[in-house]
């Protein structure tokens, strides 16, 4: 059983090819890989480090981790 004071942080690993490697816009959004979401930050940088390390000869492929939690409760952000 989890422990109940312990929050749910979600986060999201995707990535796909950028338009520069330096920012964050994709050439073609439909066609972002979703590797998945992820109920810890732990776990969504293990799914980042393997998905980044397959792709790290290709400057123009990146993958980010989307802190879900903060989108999905932006109030609990100032507490």
């Amino acid at each position: 059983m989890s422990d109940p004071k312990s929050k749910q942080l979600l986060h999201l690993v995707m990535g796909g090819r950028v338009k520069d490697p330096r920012t964050l816009e994709f050439q073609d959004p439909h066609s972002v890989h979703v590797v998945g979401v992820y109920p810890s930050y732990d776990e969504a940088v293990d799914a980042w480090r393997s998905q980044a390390q397959r792709t790290v000869d290709d400057a123009e492929m990146k993958y980010v981790i989307v802190h879900l939690h903060k989108l999905l409760d932006p109030e609990a952000l100032g507490k």
